[in-house]
């Protein structure tokens, strides 16, 4: 009697579900970082306390198994996927909420990731991802309008700003990983340990802190959130879709982060969205599943 055969998952399925998983953990991120910047927390105490777990989890696993000449390279990772990424997404949840972040930060990232494809590659883009990018673009664009007629204004705008760098930083980050075929998990440790070396030092000496004043449940929180969620499980499963199904795809199914973000903190952080916002949400994802559909000769 034979053995029953096992059905394995294609590496496009694998990397599907982990793009999903991406999507839960990088939606509960937004909110909970935006909830931890509400008077509770600097960014600079957000950054140290994903860059103190995460590094002091990896960094460990990392020194044991990277080869010391490839230490540039997860120190390159580091500054774009963790550092860069870090401090300005959590700069940016000072400014301006939640679903500005899912719609510029996730929705920034596919539009990023696309174009970065395209001028080092020389790729010629194909028709549904400049469709896509277009429908991206007007996206953001009705969410810059909203920031402008609101009344928190010019802070939401410098908020939205910081958000679309973290975009670029993230997508370099991804882009890089694929190219130089980093492993995830040695990669997301990589990052952690360069960031805890570089930014534990100036955070201790200089930057203005109010982690010893906060209470041990909402320090509890975030550390298992940023130190272990956002900066090891997501940044892994998110190098693990890139590698299986591509940047381009990877990157593109963030677009469903707007959506589940803007929902979660109207409930939860009673941010209102105004039409605009919704607008905003509704055109980005809609660009971002188009871009996310396999053309002819989609770019990996």
């Amino acid at each position: 009697m034979k053995p029953p055969q096992t059905q394995h998952l294609s590496d496009t399925s694998k990397g599907l579900i982990a793009g999903l998983l991406v999507v839960a953990c990088w939606s509960g991120f937004n909110i909970v970082s935006r909830f931890g910047t509400k008077g509770l927390f600097t960014p600079f105490d957000l950054a140290a306390m994903r860059y103190g777990v995460s590094g002091l989890l990896g960094g460990f696993y990392f020194v044991r198994n990277a080869p010391f000449a490839d230490w540039p390279r997860y120190l390159a990772l580091s500054l774009f996927g963790g550092l860069g990424y870090g401090l300005l997404v959590y700069s940016g949840f000072s400014f301006a909420p939640s679903a500005h972040a899912g719609i510029f930060v996730n929705g920034g990232i596919p539009f990023c990731t696309a174009l970065l494809v395209a001028f080092t590659t020389g790729f010629r883009l194909p028709r549904h991802t400049l469709i896509a990018l277009t429908l991206s673009a007007g996206g953001l664009l009705l969410i810059g309008i909203d920031s402008l007629l609101s009344h928190h204004g010019r802070g939401e705008l410098t908020g939205d700003a910081l958000f679309l760098a973290a975009a670029l930083s993230w997508s370099i980050f991804g882009l890089l990983m694929r190219r130089w075929q980093i492993r995830p998990l040695l990669g997301v440790c990589g990052i952690a340990f360069f960031a805890l070396l570089l930014y534990s030092p100036v955070y201790l000496l200089y930057l203005p802190k109010s982690l010893p004043t906060a209470g041990w449940g909402d320090i509890a929180l975030q550390c298992v959130y940023q130190g272990f969620i956002a900066a090891l499980l997501a940044a892994g499963l998110y190098s693990y879709a890139n590698q299986k199904i591509g940047a381009c795809q990877a990157a593109m199914m963030l677009s469903l982060v707007p959506a589940v973000s803007a929902i979660g903190a109207y409930f939860i952080l009673d941010e209102q969205l105004t039409w605009t916002v919704m607008a905003g949400i509704v055109v980005v994802s809609v660009g971002a599943v188009i871009g996310a559909m396999p053309g002819r000769s989609g770019a990996r």
